[in-house]
């Protein structure tokens, strides 16, 4: 037998404590809703880790997209659990509307997101007032519709057996916090390596509103009018409906995405274990781009002068039998080490094995890299760079080159830190040489400078240069949309050497280059005249990019 409530306080509508009408037992009932608790908590963290990576991926720098996400979304619950007071009067229908709206809000917002990157091109910056706005604004929207679950949950499970508030709560939280935990296993695990990020948010959408209409139209029926019941089930069909459709259309969407964003000489576009990777031109005589998660990694004729600078003043002057490359895993900075005499071992450290695949065996790749990686001199180490220092032996190398994303991305600050610099000191053998590329000097110039402090910092004396852009001048860093800011084109560039005396910059090389002495050292020159002073290093603890 159900247990009789109380009578309604004054005021309040009978319905609000009247026990349920259920078609199975109270226990049966109580763990359905906990059941629902669990599936909404896994689907509501789903959304919330899918708005997070979108916004680090299509806008950079993920601590503040993280803290943008987060802090709006728990605002956004807190105003959502307020505003559900006022359903309580009507907890079935209100909760049952409140997850049909989520599913749709939730399940679309990957694809909306999207959406506004390829066809607006307003994204440049690493702020600009559309993206904010959009992101804020999903964030927001899903956040009320998280936070008014939660109370709508408590009345429905109080009104089948009623229990002291603090169990009530205890079991509802108990079931939310594993639920929670499912989906943030299963958001990396699960959904990103088999679906994707649009197709997982949309079959998380389709879970979400089957959970909620299976709970209200099948456990609490009997709470609702005819009226009530048709309008759920036919608003929660048509969500359906136009889920299923977005994840039908979800490749097509994103090919087109896709053009919008790389133009249409798109020859490869795969998602590896890392990252996702996309390849254009390389073929009929077009310039190869090499995109990275939607930055422009590799582009154009520039793309010589580019590793150009970072190698060769590394390697001159000095000895160079054993070189360590640091990223480069598709192989351009590998193809100019191996245009030095002298040079009898070079160890690629990637992070990233699908990018050495393609590296190797993609025709306009291979092709660009001077198919460096069937040299018996290349070897692969599939390794993070900052574990792989840690473990290398000293004075392993006599030239150590870092070819990694700038700090001006969240995730490679610790490859820019004293510690990483420390490490990469302890490697170098006597009379070894470091380059860092550090940035655009004319945007960033703070940035750069920190990156030379830091290096001042773990017992190096540095060089500045930079070097200016031909072609695309595409960065090689954070900045997505080339000429977005109207500044030069230019690359930054630290070489540094254990000791008190700065190295040389020289062009020490049999083969002819882009770059000439006489620019090297003007660029220099250029580069030093930008100094910032007073810069402190950026350490693990305290990263100041």
């Amino acid at each position: 037998m159900i247990e009789q409530h109380a009578p309604a306080p004054p005021g309040c509508p009978p319905s609000w404590t009247a026990p349920a009408r259920l078609p199975v037992r109270p226990g049966t009932g109580r763990f359905l809703v906990l059941v629902c608790v669990f599936v909404c908590a896994a689907c509501g963290l789903v959304y919330e880790l899918e708005l997070v990576a979108f916004a680090s991926y299509l806008i950079g720098d993920s601590v503040t997209q993280s803290s943008v996400v987060l802090s709006v979304m728990v605002f956004a619950m807190g105003i959502g659990s307020l505003g559900a007071k006022r359903l309580r009067w009507h907890a079935a229908a209100g909760f049952g509307a409140i997850e049909t709206a989520l599913a749709l809000v939730g399940g679309c917002s990957a694809m909306a997101l999207y959406a506004v990157f390829a066809w607006t091109g307003g994204w440049g910056g690493m702020w600009s007032e559309g993206p904010r706005c959009l992101l804020v604004a999903f964030s927001l929207a899903i956040g009320l519709l998280i936070g008014a679950e939660v109370p709508l949950l408590m009345e429905l499970i109080q009104r089948i057996r009623r229990q002291d508030a603090g169990g009530a709560v205890a079991d509802l939280f108990a079931a939310d916090y594993v639920g929670a935990l499912v989906g943030g296993l299963a958001f990396p695990f699960l959904l990103l390596p088999f679906f994707g990020q649009l197709t997982g948010a949309l079959l998380t959408g389709t879970v979400n509103v089957v959970a909620g209409g299976a709970l209200v139209l099948g456990l609490f029926r009997r709470d609702l009018t005819r009226r009530a019941r048709w309008t759920l089930l036919l608003v929660g069909l048509t969500v359906l409906g136009v889920l299923a459709s977005a994840a039908a259309l979800a490749d097509d969407f994103e090919r087109a995405a896709r053009r919008a964003v790389y133009g249409d000489d798109v020859r490869v576009a795969v998602q590896t274990d890392v990252q996702e990777v996309v390849l254009t031109g390389g073929t009929h005589g077009k310039p190869l781009d090499l995109y990275l998660d939607g930055r422009l990694r590799v582009g154009g004729q520039d793309e010589h002068r580019y590793h150009e600078a970072l190698v060769h003043p590394a390697l001159s002057g000095g000895p160079h039998a054993r070189v360590l490359i640091l990223g480069g895993g598709d192989g351009l900075a590998a193809r100019e080490v191996l245009r030095h005499r002298g040079v009898r071992r070079v160890d690629i450290v990637e992070l990233d094995p699908g990018l050495v695949r393609l590296a190797r065996h993609d025709s306009g790749l291979a092709a660009a890299n001077g198919h460096a990686y069937a040299d018996p001199r290349v070897h692969v180490i599939t390794a993070d760079a900052f574990g792989r220092l840690r473990g290398a032996p000293a004075s392993a190398y006599d030239v150590v080159i870092a070819d990694l994303p700038d700090p001006g991305i969240t995730a490679s600050t610790k490859l820019y830190s004293q510690e990483f610099y420390g490490l990469a000191r302890r490697t170098l053998a006597p009379g070894g040489r470091l380059v860092v590329h550090a940035g655009r000097l004319a945007t960033r110039r703070r940035v750069f400078w920190t990156v030379a402090a830091t290096l001042r910092a773990a017992g190096f004396s540095v060089s500045p240069y930079r070097v200016l852009g031909q072609d695309s001048g595409f960065p090689a860093g954070p900045d997505r949309l080339v000429g977005a800011s109207g500044a030069p084109h230019d690359w930054g560039f630290l070489l540094a050497a254990r000791g008190r005396t700065p190295p040389p910059l020289r062009l020490d090389t049999w083969h002819p280059l882009t770059l000439t002495q006489a620019e090297l050292s003007a660029d220099g020159r250029a580069a030093r005249r930008t100094r910032v002073g007073g810069l402190a290093p950026s350490t693990l603890a305290h990263p100041r990019y």
